[in-house]
């Protein structure tokens, strides 16, 4: 069975939705074809009905049938001399091998439908736009690829493929095909979760760091369990440990630790960003796929072992970036150690202090403050429940279970940003802005506690257990 699809895969594709509309105002000529992939045959005939049409210029979501192979066409675009532009819209900024395959097949049914293409490529996202924060300018937010030529190369190997496919499909059972890293290019697969039931807890595959070779080598060696990998197999140091850890059932814990954790300076700030990157640029100056930051959250532990909390989230439909920063600096001052997990902070800092030259000097003077909390557990601690990982979503679970994210409505950096999106839209009801403003904040917060909690645990095992 196929998995569910995630409200943050579900935003990722609204957001190409979004994109292939806007993309369609190049074509402003153009009709859609209504019928949705339920109704294909329905859709076929409107299709063959517009294109019989010379006045008709452009088709949206042309559909057609040949082979056995549905396809459905972006854009379709008419050429005076009768033949027509395939065009496939990404919003992706730049042209991918996968892609190459996706406007092959669709030339090849629409070649075997008798339709004469002069033209086929991808009309993908231009990063480098800048949005001067007038209208959209369309013909430079956009690049047209041509591969014809790439396209053409392409239809004795799709005959082949097909033909392959066609003889799978036609077998009373599955294929046997061992899950691995196949399955997640170019995107995991659907199945994924139902076709990895079955594998070991500590499954080699979640092995941290370990690479396609060595990889390749325990599946030789019919090794699926990081417990059964033999002590000759060469591992990495952080490996080595992984597997001890797994095989012992005990964590890890360095007695270099407790002195990472002893050399801060109070009060200590434990401070989380959140950040939206819309396809389509949204404010002056800014261009696709731009993270802009909306949010913080900064728990700050004092030397007298109280705990404040400070946060900051934009409401509006504005560039947030100066009150952001404005309202940053204030609750960092100018002393205390700032806990992250993992450096995206500091690269949104740097952003920051170029964009904005008159904080430039405090925005860079803070980033000698920084300790990375993800950097400091990877390198002295381990606990076999993190499987390989050291997200802070398998690392908070491990330690302090009470604190799971399940209890969350955004539970996902991703959701967080497609939630935000949502909540400045001037469509979205009051009520809906409302909701997702207290599940912004509830999330942020969260992550911010996550690290004050981590380390106060982890205090307590260093005094607690035996180190090594």
């Amino acid at each position: 069975m196929a998995s569910e699809i995630s409200p943050a895969k579900q935003a990722i594709f609204d957001s190409a939705h979004e994109v292939e509309k806007l993309a369609r105002q190049l074509y402003p000529a153009g009709l859609l074809i209504e019928e949705n992939y339920l109704h294909h045959e329905e859709a076929v005939t409107s299709t063959a009905a517009l294109m019989q049409d010379s006045k008709i210029q452009a088709i949206w979501e042309a559909a057609f049938l040949y082979d056995g192979v549905r396809v459905r066409a972006d854009i379709l675009e008419r050429f005076g001399d009768g033949s027509w532009n395939l065009v496939e819209v990404k919003s992706s900024t730049s042209v991918k091998q996968v892609y190459l395959w996706d406007i092959a097949v669709q030339y090849y049914v629409l070649h075997g439908c008798a339709v004469r293409i002069s033209r086929a490529g991808i009309l993908h996202v231009n990063n480098q736009y800048v949005y001067d924060g007038s209208e959209l300018d369309l013909d430079s937010i956009f690049t047209f690829a041509d591969l014809t030529h790439q396209v053409l190369h392409f239809q004795d190997e799709i005959r082949s493929n097909l033909s392959d496919l066609k003889a799978m499909l036609a077998k009373e059972n599955a294929p046997e095909i061992k899950p691995s890293r196949h399955c997640m290019r170019p995107y995991l697969c659907e199945f994924w979760e139902y076709c990895t039931r079955k594998m070991p807890e500590f499954w080699v595959l979640n092995l941290n760091g370990i690479n396609q070779e060595k990889l390749d080598q325990l599946t030789e060696s019919e090794v699926q369990d990081i417990r059964d990998i033999p002590d000759s197999f060469a591992l990495t140091r952080i490996q080595n440990r992984i597997r001890t850890s797994i095989i012992k059932q005990q964590e890890y814990i360095s007695k270099e630790l407790k002195a990472e954790f002893d050399d801060v300076t109070y009060p200590i700030h434990f401070l989380d960003f959140e950040t939206a990157a819309p396809a389509i640029p949204r404010y002056t100056g800014t261009r696709p796929y731009q993270a802009i930051p909306f949010q913080w959250s900064n728990h700050i532990f004092y030397q007298n072992g109280t705990l404040g909390h400070h946060e900051y989230l934009c409401y509006e439909d504005k560039d947030p970036r100066e009150q952001f920063t404005v309202t940053l600096l204030e609750t960092l001052g100018k002393y205390g150690s700032i806990f992250i997990y993992t450096t995206y902070e500091k690269d949104i800092i740097r952003q920051l202090a170029e964009h904005l030259p008159f904080y430039r000097e405090q925005l860079i003077e803070t980033l000698d403050r920084f300790i990375d909390l993800c950097a400091i557990i990877r390198k002295y601690y381990y606990h076999p429940r993190f499987y390989g990982s050291f997200s802070l979503k398998f690392v908070l679970p491990a330690l302090l279970p009470e604190m799971s994210y399940e209890n969350l409505v955004i539970q996902e950096g991703n959701q967080a940003s497609f939630a935000y999106l949502r909540m400045i839209d001037p469509s979205t009801p009051p009520e809906t802005k409302r909701t997702i403003r207290n599940n912004l904040l509830k999330y942020c917060g969260h992550d911010t506690l996550a690290m004050v909690k981590i380390r106060a645990e982890l205090l307590k095992r260093i005094s607690g257990n035996s180190i090594v």
